[in-house]
């Protein structure tokens, strides 16, 4: 058995070793809610990333277009090969045969949307879309300013980011997007006032469709 005078002397180390037990337990207490914070505050980031919708998060470029030719057992419809500065042109089945002629589309500069998920039509996979101005009885291809070349990315002043490697069609990101895309009053396109901009080059234009929508 102890003594009055040893169980003293014990007391402080059993108290210290108490209190160290009780420390270690709140700091992993505390460094548990830490995490789970900071892991709420980056899945909050995440989740407004994901959320925010706007124009930058479409990869809009310029591009010219190689050949043209009429979709076999259609008569609307034409597939185009086009130089977007990449290291092969890419393939665009586009409805415009029967508003453009092809004389009027061959070597032409156009402004594409590049990353809406390549879609089949009549069988030929088109890997992007040739982005126009049209009511209801007529269609103009976005014209890019004097000086673009192909590759030339389209950017938006209030807008900035990179866009999206590929839209992502279940959260309907484009439709979102598109009803904000029309031509002003002096026929320049724009997103909600900003003007489709070739930096240092200038912006994009249409020949004669006003307020209009563009898609």
């Amino acid at each position: 058995m102890y003594s009055h005078q040893q169980q003293q002397q014990q007391q402080p180390v059993v108290e210290s070793i108490l209190h160290a037990a009780v420390g270690e337990k709140h700091k992993h207490f505390c460094h548990s809610l830490l995490s789970i914070t900071c892991g709420e505050k980056a899945e909050t980031k995440q989740t407004d990333k994901e959320v925010q919708v706007d124009v930058s998060r479409l990869d809009l470029r310029v591009g010219r277009i190689i050949t043209v030719m009429p979709l076999p057992d259609t008569d609307d419809v034409y597939v185009q090969q086009v130089d977007v500065g990449e290291a092969a042109p890419r393939t665009v089945v586009s409805e415009l045969a029967k508003q453009i002629p092809v004389d009027q589309l061959q070597n032409r500069m156009v402004i594409l949307l590049c990353n809406l998920k390549p879609a089949k039509t009549g069988g030929v996979l088109s890997q992007a879309v040739i982005m126009c101005a049209s009511s209801q009885d007529k269609v103009e291809i976005l014209d890019p300013p004097s000086g673009a070349v192909p590759g030339d990315r389209v950017t938006f002043q209030g807008f900035p980011g990179e866009p999206d490697k590929e839209l992502n069609s279940k959260k309907k990101v484009w439709e979102q997007i598109q009803p904000d895309l029309r031509t002003d009053s002096q026929c320049v396109a724009t997103y909600k006032g900003a003007a489709f901009e070739i930096v240092g080059k200038g912006v994009c234009t249409v020949q004669t469709l006003s307020d209009t929508e563009i898609k």
